[in-house]
């Protein structure tokens, strides 16, 4: 391909990925509201626009134009940086995320994947652990002993379930021998007896799998291990001192890392794009990207459906949890795994 053809179809693919993305992150919202609006037997949204649909272009709107207020005693270089901070390193982990298989346009074939590096699982890895940054320092630089302790109870947070979920990958990069993560798909490929896929969660990951998943709920800061938000305790946390934009900001974070943490189970427990394949060579070619949405729109739903149905932990019981329980497991799949693989 072209040097300038190529750097064309990755301005294109970075702006349709870019636009899929905050549109997801606003309708993850859109989503979060009703379904848990359902469960506590209320509707949701429902004024603006059928089923509420238009209700997140509304929020933006709001944001947009609400007063935007810097109390007076914050430390303003860094008050102004932690949600750009927070929201940039957010949106830059999907880069490396593919999609889908390669489609034939005009000759050429395109990856569904902005860029793919070999190494695709350890960038994001990097990527999303930068974003603790723009939590501590919106916690310190706002002056405010709550929003302090939000931001150190989120550094602790994350450092601590960091380590239990990186080792929850480990097992499946034994698998797989590949950092790349269109590797880790395509090694998914097929079935056991001809029904069972060969997806990680099915071939000795469920433990990685369970790991990986409340690891993730910390990561995020989502109930039960939202800690650094507890309204009960800190007010609204870190963000306290913030409005208007730069506090929908460390919103469309937290939502861009939810769905980037559903696409990485996706990709490497639950087998990304493979499923079954049907019709026409056109629906043949788009039913890849069809299951792995698909798949996605489930983790995010379970996501939703744990925020309502378990209450809050305590700090100690979280950091417990951490180091007492998922670690040492995280440690004895490593193990196991290895063992097995190597037998």
């Amino acid at each position: 391909m072209p040097i300038g053809v190529f750097i064309l179809v990755s301005v294109i693919k970075s702006a349709i990925i870019l636009f899929v993305l905050l549109t997801a992150v606003a309708y993850t919202v859109w989503l979060e509201r009703k379904v848990v609006g359902h469960m506590q037997n209320r509707w949701g949204p429902t004024r603006v626009g059928p089923f509420g649909l238009l209700q997140p272009a509304a929020d933006g709107l709001k944001f947009l134009f609400k007063e935007d207020l810097t109390p007076p005693h914050v430390y303003k270089p860094l008050f102004l940086a932690a949600p750009m901070i927070a929201v940039i390193f957010a949106l830059t982990s999907i880069a490396v995320i593919p999609f889908g298989n390669s489609i034939p346009i005009f000759g050429y074939s395109i990856p569904l994947q902005i860029t793919d590096v070999n190494i695709g699982l350890l960038v994001i890895l990097g990527v999303t652990s930068m974003g603790v940054y723009g939590v501590a320092l919106a916690g310190w630089s706002s002056n405010n002993k709550y929003s302090l302790l939000g931001g150190l109870r989120a550094s602790a947070q994350m450092v601590s379930y960091e380590i239990a979920l990186g080792l929850s990958l480990v097992g499946v990069l034994i698998q797989s021998s590949s950092f790349s993560l269109r590797t880790i798909v395509e090694a998914q490929g097929g079935r056991f007896l001809g029904i069972i896929p060969r997806w990680n969660i099915f071939h000795g990951q469920f433990i990685g799998f369970f790991i990986y998943l409340m690891a993730a709920y910390a990561e995020t800061n989502r109930i039960p291990f939202d800690l650094p938000e507890a309204e009960t305790e800190l007010v609204a946390g870190y963000h306290t001192e913030y409005s208007a934009m730069k506090f929908a900001m460390f919103f469309m974070a937290e939502y861009a890392n939810m769905i980037t943490v559903a696409c990485l189970a996706t990709i490497l427990f639950f087998g990304g794009w493979n499923g079954p394949l049907f019709g026409p060579p056109l629906v043949r070619a788009l039913l890849p990207l069809v299951w792995f949405v698909a798949k996605i729109f489930c983790f995010l739903f379970l996501y939703i459906w744990v925020r309502g149905t378990l209450p809050r932990f305590r700090y100690d019981q979280l950091m417990s949890f951490g180091w007492k329980f998922l670690l040492p497991l995280a440690i004895a799949n490593l193990v196991v795994t290895a063992v097995a693989v190597a037998w």
